[in-house]
């Protein structure tokens, strides 16, 4: 960690700060809160991210105990990155800011990233609106693939392959944002073609349903009344 500026405050929120508080790296934690990738993979999910910088973050990152490399084993023989024990305990710090970043207006109009799309999904799970739904889905987003199930009010979601999914969605980041984020109509988006739906389109349809959008805070930066006169 050496070069790297501190705070000399010995509060937790300075020491933790101290460790992922550059700039890009708790996207990097981000995109590895899912499972491990590869460097080419983080660089794709992180298209405003030169590698060089990619690079650095990950060596601080590496250097506090937060991500690990790991070799695969054969038949992929390819170097990955991943979170750490100590790394995954910032998955509801992430969470949590998630939530309160969702309701401050966007100011970027660049689509998410599968993994940022899969971590909105998690923070605005409604159990209210879930009701009593008990189902299965494999989410198929480009070349990523989750399995997802919504089950006694909870939404779970890991990166892999399902076989016993009741329904599967096959769309792009930007379809599948749209459905549940931007009142896109499923059967617009399976009629255009840009959703390809196997199973139950009912229980697709309740799945889409089952997330909020956040409520803005309005407005987004309080301003004091200034002096009298």
């Amino acid at each position: 960690m050496s070069g790297k500026r501190g705070y000399d405050d010995p509060c937790g929120v300075a020491r933790a700060l101290g460790a992922v508080g550059e700039r890009w790296a708790l996207l990097v934690v981000r995109e590895l809160l899912l499972g491990p990738k590869r460097f080419t993979d983080l660089s794709r999910g992180l298209p405003g991210m030169s590698q060089n910088v990619l690079s650095q973050r990950l060596r601080e990152l590496e250097q506090a105990g937060i991500v690990r490399r790991r070799r695969l084993g054969p038949p992929a023989g390819t170097g990955v990155y991943e979170l750490s024990g100590f790394g995954s305990q910032l998955e509801p710090v992430l969470l949590a800011m998630a939530r309160w970043g969702s309701r401050i207006p966007a100011a970027s109009t660049a689509g998410l990233s599968v993994d940022a799309l899969i971590l909105a999904l998690k923070t605005t799970f409604d159990p209210d609106a879930a009701g009593g739904l008990r189902a299965r889905y494999q989410l198929r987003i480009g070349d990523d693939r989750f399995q997802a199930e919504i089950a006694d009010g909870r939404f779970q979601v890991a990166r892999g392959e399902t076989a016993d999914a009741d329904a599967a969605l096959d769309a792009d980041a930007g379809t599948l944002r749209g459905l549940v984020f931007g009142g896109r109509p499923l059967a617009d988006a399976v009629r255009d073609g840009d959703l390809r739906v196997e199973g139950d389109l009912h229980v697709v349809a309740l799945f889409v349903s089952c997330f909020s959008r956040p409520t803005p805070v309005w407005p987004p930066i309080a301003r004091s009344a200034g002096p009298p006169g």
